[in-house]
């Protein structure tokens, strides 16, 4: 093939031209974000028993719900909730690449046999299901900055004018409101109410009746008499709108002209929908939405629109309302994503000198240059075809590419030049000669290169789904890097190179001369040293199974991790007072936590957003958040600066805090699979020990975590129990005094719960009315005494005549893991300490832990385990069919052993970096070990292709491998040092997204320099001890197939 375009440079540059046409036009197609959809789907099912306590809701709704739940394609796990507030909620993960909507489509069809068994009460409310996101996008906060409005009239307008068009915007999963619109409050009086003898139900009987939208219908509507000469619509009462209008409701009156209105009896107010958010930005009142993607959805596309909607939005802003974004996502994206096309540049400009450097021609450097973006925009076109994205993972295999694709030009460049130097032939003859010879070893790198990545496409869950995207891309970028060397390539170096005379030694004078006479040098002895390794093969085959050994004790002594920290430019600080915390007394705690990082991290914080009444554990007047924003990373360039380090410096001030249990940490890797970095997990009771057994468990566990000096942060990711006071009604007593029980139940209900009953208008705008007592007769116990029922006599009957009450402990919120009674716990480990350490270390502690109760990972723990189970396995399959590929291509055992001898001298280099370095094995790292095992045997290809060729025309064992090695050894050199200067970039890589690129770098390049500098000399003493003990039989078996 490569002499048809030898021939026809024309036709080879068409081809390339019309690969580059396709990347172009498909880059502009190609969606860009962090990484690829790696999230397991999600699907959520949630329902409200109005006024049921937790254990109610678990019992009569979850519970059913759950045990319908069966027979799901690809389910993971399951989660539920049931909270004292009456809502329940499921939610159920799935295997990455089942179909979210096919999920969402089975769920709901699955539950429908349950639906008929909920209480009425739960029907009405009805059951939704929809799919799911456990983290946030971004946060957008709204702010006074004259001071002119308050959290309410904040938090109304973004209820009222942007919620909902939000939600509507492509892309937007869901939506979280710190706030409420507006809403008319009506607070009762229960003193007043009994004196005139009017029921809560009385009340919203009125309510209802005065406030009523009637339709009456036309004047003169058909069918009409004859001669009709109008028509007109008739209206009476609309939706009242003012304060004053309820207020003068009559609920009572007599025959006198006398009666009673609604604010004889309470206070009626325009006030908030719901009181249990307070926001605060930058210690200022404030609103704020928190936005979550919707599954499948590009963030950085949602982001960009969401922000565009804003700024459209904002010239109809109130005067002085301002929007900020204190949480965002995405800016560490799109840093990211610089930083690696920086990297590439940077990869591009070394590897271009490299090769500057050993060709000494600028024509012969031009040549395998011309390869570099041919094959990238080609392998963006099989992006663009698989439906990928550009992201972390395909740009760090374009990294990787560009090292490994150049070595193929080069590989051929410099056979082409070896021969004109030594036969005087014309470029045209030479590049002839040369793809003879070669052909062979390009297309057996391009095999192993693929082979080696080739499995990881099959790997199952998240870590498959990362491994798959960096496979295509670089197994694309190898496979068109062959192409190219074998049409293009050749076809430039039959054209563009000059003729060198026979003899004709590299440059002597100036740099370049003094390098080629150090590098000749060093090639004299480094030949011998190849002879004197090979006469001592025993010895030096011992020294190798050493390294062995050294090998598999770093391998099982090196930690392991799901993926590498990294600064995301924001953290999160979460605030759990004790149990029966009041919202003012959180506040305070509140407060505290913006002091710590507005004044105590000033260098490095730029905002604080914190929410009252809201955290992911849980919501309620004890639970608090706050979402910090730090400063640029260009203004964080010392690591002191760094996320971590301030959250680690912040959790030391906040642990002082001894109101309430406060924790501020930064994100994970990979936020779709989790909200904090560590670990989570969920502490099981598996045998039916009971609630109290599984708390005492928990707390056993916090306490050994606690003595632990390697475990930090560990925390409840739940809500405590807290006191309840419990209503005892004697139901005899009630009958006797003729008051309904359902009379009682609505009347404490709307009392202290307060009810929906009815809506008005505000502004042109349908709004909620509430009926609740007055914040003064709901406070105490005893508040509880001046409420009256009215009995079926028309008379007021005290509470205390028919009931009392007594106080009890319960939970707030019950857990529950794959249909089990759960606790979650939420830790991580000291610096340095990597999650798979940590995770062991749990493990363990779990195991001393009553029988029964047993631990479950979920989020990014679990992936991380899984993709811990596939370690092996990977490798194993990786290395099982680059061995099959090789002995298939040179119909040979003996070259596929001799090649894959070479990877542990490429895998103890990655491992010792690792080592070196404080990394862990993260899937980062294992794929830099694939990549330095396919750069040991390209190595030893090279080497073992020629040795091979020498051996079988009739040179002794040693002095063909001595010839392989002179040979060979500059071509070896100039590949190996245009990869690692490749990849150098990424190893010394600073800023966003610097943690991932350092575990690729350095794994790669410490993989890189010791596959190279122990390989040039272990792959001759290899080809010599296999030819030993199996070359012989082979060869003679070889002959005797000839004669025939």
């Amino acid at each position: 093939m490569a002499k048809f375009f030898i021939y026809r440079p024309v036709f080879a540059w068409v081809i390339a031209i019309l690969i580059m046409m396709a990347g172009i036009l498909s880059i502009n197609s190609l969606p860009v974000s962090q990484y690829p959809d790696i999230a397991p789907p999600k699907v959520s099912i949630s329902a409200t028993y109005p006024g049921a306590s937790s254990e109610v809701v678990e019992n009569s709704v979850i519970q059913p719900i759950e045990q319908s739940l069966t027979g799901l394609d690809g389910l993971l796990y399951m989660s539920s909730q049931s909270q004292s507030s009456g809502r329940g909620s499921i939610e159920l993960t799935f295997q990455s690449g089942i179909d979210a909507d096919i999920a969402q489509v089975q769920v709901q069809n699955k539950i429908q046999s349950a639906i008929t068994s909920l209480p009425q009460e739960v029907q009405e409310q009805g059951v939704t299901v929809s799919k799911s996101s456990s983290s946030f996008l971004m946060v957008l906060g709204f702010i006074s900055k004259d001071g002119s409005m308050n959290n309410n009239d904040i938090s109304d307008y973004v209820s009222s004018n942007l919620s909902e068009p939000l939600s509507r915007i492509d892309g937007v999963g869901s939506i979280q409101v710190f706030g409420a619109e507006y809403a008319m409050r009506i607070w009762l009086d229960p003193v007043n109410l009994a004196s005139y003898k009017i029921s809560t139900q009385e009340v919203v009987n009125a309510i209802n009746a005065e406030n009523a939208q009637v339709a009456l219908g036309q004047l003169g509507g058909t069918p009409a008499v004859e001669g009709q000469a109008i028509t007109a619509t008739i209206t009476a009462q609309s939706k009242m709108e003012t304060v004053e209008e309820f207020e003068n409701i009559v609920l009572k009156s007599d025959g006198s002209g006398g009666h009673v209105v609604l604010s004889d009896v309470a206070r009626v107010e325009k006030g908030a929908d719901n009181y249990g958010f307070i926001s605060r930005y930058n210690r200022s009142p404030a609103s704020g939405v928190a936005i979550s993607l919707a599954t499948g959805a590009n963030a950085l596309e949602t982001s960009e629109s969401v922000k565009s909607f804003i700024a459209e939005q904002e010239r109809f802003f109130p005067e002085g309302l301002e929007f900020v974004i204190p949480f965002d996502t995405t800016p560490f994206v799109e840093v990211s994503i610089d930083g690696v096309i920086y990297t590439m540049i940077e990869a591009f400009v070394l590897v271009f000198l490299v090769m500057f450097l050993f060709l000494q021609n600028f024509r012969a450097t031009l040549i395998p240059t011309i390869a570099i973006p041919v094959v990238l925009l080609g392998t963006f076109g099989v992006l663009a075809t698989m439906g990928y994205s550009i992201n972390m993972l395909t740009m760090f295999a374009m990294v990787l590419a560009i090292g490994l694709l150049v070595d193929d030009a080069i590989v051929v460049v410099e056979n082409v030049e070896r021969i004109m130097r030594e036969e005087g032939l014309s470029p045209k003859e030479a590049t002839v000669k040369s793809m003879g010879q070669i052909t062979g070893a390009l297309i057996g790198i391009g095999v192993v290169l693929s082979a080696v990545f080739v499995p990881m496409a099959f790997m199952s869950g998240s870590a498959g789904v990362i491994y798959r995207q960096f496979s295509v891309t670089i197994v694309s970028a190898m496979v068109l890097s062959v192409l190219v060397a074998l049409v293009l390539t050749p076809a430039l170096c039959a054209t563009m190179l000059k003729p060198i005379k026979k003899g004709e030694a590299h440059e002597a004078k100036g740099f370049f001369g003094w390098f080629n006479r150090s590098f000749n040098k060093s090639s004299s002895a480094y030949q011998r040293g190849v002879i004197g390794i090979a006469n001592r093969s025993k010895r030096f085959m011992l020294v190798f199974f050493a390294i062995c050994g050294v090998m598999v004790y770093l391998f099982m002594s090196l930690p392991s991790s799901f993926l590498p920290d990294e600064d995301q430019g924001v953290l999160m600080s979460q605030i759990m007072a004790p149990a029966g915390t009041t919202q003012e007394d959180t506040m305070e705690t509140i407060y505290k936590v913006e002091d710590a990082f507005l004044e105590g991290e000033s260098e490095a914080v730029e905002s604080v957003f914190s929410i009252q009444g809201f955290s992911f554990s849980g919501s309620g007047q004890n639970m608090g958040m706050a979402f910090i924003k730090l400063k640029n990373w260009d203004d964080r360039t010392d690591s002191s600066l760094s996320a971590q380090a301030v959250a680690g410096r912040a959790m030391g001030t906040l642990s002082q805090i001894k109101e309430a249990m406060v924790f501020a940490f930064a994100l994970p890797p990979m936020p779709q699979l989790g909200v904090s970095t560590g670990v989570s997990f969920y502490l099981t009771d598996n045998a039916g020990l009971g609630r109290d057994v599984l708390k005492d468990a928990r707390n056993q566990f916090l306490g050994m975590a606690g003595e632990n000096p390697n475990l930090q942060n560990f925390r409840p990711n739940g809500m405590e129990d807290n006191p309840q006071l419990k209503v005892n009604i004697d139901r005899d007593k009630a009958s006797t005094l003729g008051v309904s029980i359902t009379e009682i139940n609505n009347t404490l209900s709307l009392a202290w719960g307060g009810r929906y009953i009815d809506d008005f208008m505000d502004r042109g705008r349908i709004k909620k009315v509430y009926v609740q007592s007055d914040a003064s007769y709901r406070m105490n116990p005893d508040d509880f005494s001046q409420w009256k029922i009215k009995n079926n006599e028309g008379n007021m009957v005290p509470f205390s005549a028919f009931a009392t009450t007594s106080w009890d402990y319960g939970s707030p919120q019950l857990v529950r893991y794959d249909s089990v009674p759960s606790l979650e716990i939420q830790g991580e480990g000291i610096e340095g300490m990597s999650t798979g350490e940590v995770m062991e270390t749990v493990e363990s502690i779990v195991s001393n832990l009553p029988n029964g109760i047993g631990v479950e990972w979920t989020g990014i723990s679990y992936q991380e385990k899984e993709a811990g189970n596939q370690v092996f396995f990977l490798y194993a399959l990786s290395i099982i069919v680059v061995f099959l590929c090789l002995a298939a291509l040179y119909e040979s055992w003996i070259v596929p052993t001799a090649v894959l001898m070479v990877a542990p001298l490429g895998i103890i280099g990655t491992m010792t970096a690792a080592w070196l370095t404080g990394m862990s094995q993260d899937i980062y790292f294992q794929v830099a070990m694939l990549t330095t095992v396919g750069i040991a045997s390209r190595n030893a290809i090279l080497m073992i292709e020629f040795a091979k060729s020498h051996f079988e025309a009739g040179m002794s064992l040693i002095d063909s491998v001595r010839e392989a090695a002179r040979d060979r050894i500059r071509p070896i050199i100039m590949t190996s040092l245009a990869f690692g200067l490749g990849v150098l970039p990424m190893a010394l890589a600073t800023g966003a997204g610097s943690g991932a690129q350092n575990a690729i770098g350095i794994g790669v390049l410490g993989g890189m320099i010791a596959s190279t500098f122990l390989g040039i000399f272990f792959i001759p003493l290899f080809f010599v001890v296999i030819q030993r003990i199996f070359g012989k039989k082979s060869l003679k078996e070889s002959q005797q197939g000839e004669v025939e």
